[in-house]
């Protein structure tokens, strides 16, 4: 695939959480790629870096991450190369990082499909304005 400069990036949200790691990738509007990964606590430190610099030599792109915590739980920061020492994104040759802190959610009672990534869209939405 040739790259062209009007392609739209691509942003992937990253959700760390206690017990999975979600990933949601979008470009050119529509979803690329969905994942619910085992915590980060479980993988090597450089996992999560390695899967975005894939995913950016894969589609030619550079990716724009925003990476979704909650206030309690920093420690994602401290254990991946995402985020400096001061718990900013940090930005490399195939993606940027952005933080955004995550509203608590009501726990849902059904299941749909591989997981329900709606509040990872509405982050997308909060960083891009």
């Amino acid at each position: 695939m040739a790259r062209s400069e009007s392609m739209e990036s691509i942003t992937v949200m990253v959700s760390p959480e206690p017990t999975r790691t979600r990933l949601l990738a979008i470009g050119d509007g529509r979803d690329v790629l969905k994942a619910v990964l085992p915590p980060v606590s479980c993988a090597h430190p450089r996992a999560v870096v390695t899967v975005l610099e894939g995913l950016s030599l894969w589609t030619q792109r550079r990716l724009s991450v925003v990476l979704a915590v909650d206030e309690e739980a920093p420690s994602f920061c401290d254990s991946t190369d995402l985020c400096d020492v001061l718990g900013y994104g940090t930005r490399s040759l195939h993606f940027e990082v952005g933080v955004a802190v995550r509203q608590t959610r009501r726990a849902r009672r059904r299941i749909d499909g591989v997981a329900d990534f709606r509040d990872l869209r509405v982050l997308r939405a909060e960083v891009e304005r």
